[in-house]
């Protein structure tokens, strides 16, 4: 992890050194980050944790805006007809970017035409838990169990093409088994008939499940990232259990408005990459259950495209629909 940091950092101040005036000029005046979330949900606790240093490091306040509703509609909307102007940016995540806009027809916004890419935050790795009861100790139990009783087992989710519907239809999909889906008005609903026995499985990140889990109100037995997380190092990947190449997570990062001058994307980046890299940050975002990633301006750019493209087939092939 030193080394890996001590990389990152290296990288962000090389990447520093070669930014043009005009980045090196801006800010003139406080920067806006809308968060589409209320205040204290995931992306709007990492937004914080960033902008209380990007205010230094820029030398200009920034503000973090909360425009909950519809779903991060609302506020991600907001953010694609914000002036251009270096002075507004997203607080944009995996549902608002790269799912919602292949579930919903009449989205405000169309993320590769509206939207500037800055940099990937962190990812979030989504957790498969299922009920201690249930006989199943780790993925190639539940699948074997799933496969003995087609249909009989059920998981539950945040609704309907959210996040956690589509992880686990994926999953069930790679794994050649049928579960039934649930869907809840909110993760708490669904996690509460998890833990009461009322349904077999619910995928969610680790900041959700892993106190339960510690209780041993849960069993965790599986991670959706090719690596194991940090917060949970004994639970196997699915890529280990028997479906390799198994890579789905959730994210949060920092993108513009499209138009927004390179020269100030690529130094919002650079310092928003250096702030992750921090070893501070690095250290509260895992102990929060998350995996600090700070990316560049170009790999975010690749990696947002691929995510895209990526959601698209996961959302046609399970037949999601927004009710």
């Amino acid at each position: 992890m030193k080394r890996k940091l001590f990389a990152v950092g290296a990288a962000v101040m090389a990447a520093a050194s070669c930014l043009p005036a005009q980045a090196q000029d801006w800010p003139q005046r406080p920067i806006r980050i809308i968060v589409p979330f209320p205040p204290g949900q995931a992306a709007d606790i990492i937004t914080r944790l960033v902008a209380e240093r990007l205010g230094p490091a820029l030398g200009q306040q920034v503000i973090v805006d909360n425009r909950p509703g519809a779903g991060a509609a609302l506020g991600t909307e907001i953010g694609a007809r914000a002036a251009p102007d270096g002075y507004t940016f997203l607080a944009g995540g995996s549902a608002a970017l790269a799912i919602n806009p292949h579930l919903y027809p009449k989205l405000g916004y169309d993320t590769p035409r509206d939207f500037a890419p800055v940099t990937q935050l962190v990812s979030i790795a989504m957790v498969f838990v299922v009920n201690p009861s249930l006989p199943a100790q780790n993925l190639k139990d539940l699948i074997a169990l799933a496969k003995a009783r087609p249909k009989e087992l059920n998981y539950g989710s945040s609704g309907s093409g959210s996040t956690s519907h589509l992880v686990t239809a994926a999953l069930a999909s790679r794994a050649g088994i049928t579960l039934t889906h649930v869907p809840y008005k909110g993760a708490v609903q669904a996690l509460t008939d998890l833990l009461a026995g009322q349904i077999a499985l619910v995928a969610d990140t680790p900041p959700t499940v892993l106190p339960h889990a510690q209780a041993n109100k849960l069993r965790a037995i599986a991670t959706s990232l090719p690596q194991r997380i940090p917060q949970m190092p004994n639970v196997a990947t699915v890529s280990e259990q028997g479906l390799p190449g198994f890579d789905l997570s959730t994210w949060t990062s920092f993108v513009a408005p499209a138009g927004t001058p390179p020269a100030i994307l690529d130094r919002m980046s650079v310092e928003a990459a250096r702030i992750i890299a921090q070893p501070e940050v690095n250290k509260r975002l895992i102990e929060i259950g998350f995996i600090p990633v700070g990316s560049s301006r170009r790999d975010f750019s690749v990696f947002l495209a691929a995510e895209y493209a990526n959601w698209q087939k996961i959302v046609q092939a399970t037949g999601a629909k927004v009710e």
